[in-house]
């Protein structure tokens, strides 16, 4: 079953959500044309395992990444990447030490060129 794809996933229950997981699992694995048993095979998982998480049960996620894997679908752990950020604050603040004008030549090298170095 496709749910409809705008469906605002702040409002699904825990429930759905793992519903929705476990249909997104399925949907890859009869695409690939694999097995429940051929996919707990190659994940070395039990089959009940994979039966459980498209029924939208509750898996550990130690078992819900082999199984991503072995479909080539860990793309969607993409989302979880993250970048650091500055904060606009800091942003100012490191602007605020950025040199805007070069500083006088220090004496040190004009004694330099008049010994000829």
């Amino acid at each position: 079953m496709v749910e409809n794809n705008n469906t605002n996933i702040l409002q699904l229950s825990d429930k759905a959500i793992l519903e929705k997981i476990g249909g997104f699992i399925r949907q890859k694995r009869l695409q690939q044309n694999v097995t429940q048993s051929q996919l707990a095979k190659n994940t070395n998982l039990n089959r009940s395992t994979i039966v459980k998480v498209e029924n939208g049960e509750s898996i550990t996620l130690a078992s819900l990444i082999p199984i991503l894997r072995v479909l080539n679908a860990l793309y969607v752990l993409e989302t979880f990447n993250v970048s650091e950020e500055i904060s606009p604050l800091e942003y100012s603040k490191l602007k605020k030490k950025r040199k805007l004008r070069a500083s006088k030549a220090s004496k040190n090298v004009s004694n330099q060129s008049e010994l000829g170095w």
